[in-house]
């Protein structure tokens, strides 16, 4: 079993309930157990600005799925929750599920990269990984999460729960 940490976001339909939803799904994934999950964010969007804000958390899963195999569950989560995939990067959605660690693994396939893209850089997936994480949790490249955290201010964000 690997530990895994995926990171969670809505900002249409609902978004709050999209998120319930999607860690309701996350909780039957076969060979998967959900350990735990954190308190939801609001948050600016990324990209364009008229939009709404987006309602963030992370998960943490304990899985014995290859990661393409997790890539697969996640996105038929997605999909079965309205999420229609468009070119406009950052736009808004029903729901969007990133692998953001797995393990201590580095992932670089054509369809997944892992860790997640400046996921370094994000308050929105940082905070919430922070609340539920170790605190001596490192990325594959041996930052501290704590360090990161430290570069990364609570700008925009608002813990809703």
């Amino acid at each position: 079993m690997e530990r895994v940490y995926i990171g969670l976001g809505s900002n249409l339909a609902e978004p709050r309930t999209q998120l319930e939803s999607a860690l309701a799904a996350l909780s039957t994934l076969p060979q998967s157990r959900l350990v735990s999950r954190s308190s939801f964010y609001g948050s600016d969007p990324l990209g364009p600005a008229d939009q709404p804000r987006y309602v963030n958390a992370v998960a943490a899963l304990d899985t014995a799925l290859e990661p393409l195999a997790l890539l697969d569950e996640l996105q038929a989560i997605e999909q079965q929750q309205g999420r229609v995939r468009k070119d406009e990067r950052w736009g808004p959605r029903t729901l969007d599920l990133d692998i953001l660690l797995f393990g201590s693994h580095t992932i670089n396939e054509p369809r997944l990269t892992v860790p997640h893209y400046h996921m370094h850089a994000r308050a929105f997936v940082l905070y919430p990984l922070a609340e539920i994480a170790s605190d001596e949790l490192r990325l594959p490249d041996g930052s501290l999460l704590q360090a990161l955290l430290d570069q990364c201010p609570f700008v925009g964000l608002e813990r809703l729960e």
